[in-house]
């Protein structure tokens, strides 16, 4: 498939974290427009933000695409909402969490929609396993690569690989 390389961040840290983010990766190679190229490891992560909750488990997948960033994250919301992601608190727990990071060297600024990410610099737990994938990418914003963004990271939160 021709297409557009991006990159998603899953998350979890509700019910069975690991199984609910192998869960979204499944979900993700069966969607129509979208072929996984990469998957990083799972990750155990310190939550960032509300501390007081469980660890979670994340990973980042590489897909090609020939979906707009649009309908992109649409695809990303159904898988979601299929899996019960309740939408209550910002930074709080959920049962699934997936984010377009990259949109191939994209920079676009909508309302709801933000690519890149606009927090991938600032938190390991993304940066980590990008950096497994994808450590040559150079952020479109920033001119910088993923290796370079991890190396320059204030970020001191516990970011472990999961040993399967």
């Amino acid at each position: 498939m021709n297409g557009i390389i991006c990159y998603i961040g899953i998350g979890s840290n509700l019910g069975n974290a690991l199984k609910n983010c192998q869960y979204a990766v499944e979900n993700l190679s069966l969607s129509r427009g979208i072929e996984i190229t990469g998957v990083s490891s799972f990750y155990k992560t310190e939550p960032v933000g509300i501390e007081n909750q469980n660890y979670f488990v994340n990973a980042v997948v590489e897909i090609k695409t020939i979906l707009s960033a649009r309908n992109i994250l649409e695809t990303l919301h159904n898988i979601e909402n299929d899996m019960g992601r309740k939408r209550e608190m910002k930074g709080g727990p959920r049962i699934i969490d997936i984010d377009l990071l990259f949109y191939g060297r994209d920079v676009i600024r909508e309302a709801d929609l933000i690519v890149p990410h606009p927090e991938i610099h600032e938190r390991r737990f993304v940066l980590e396993p990008l950096c497994e994938i994808a450590s040559y990418f150079i952020h479109p914003a920033f001119g910088i690569s993923i290796r370079g963004l991890k190396e320059r990271l204030r970020d001191n939160k516990i970011v472990e690989m999961i040993k399967e």
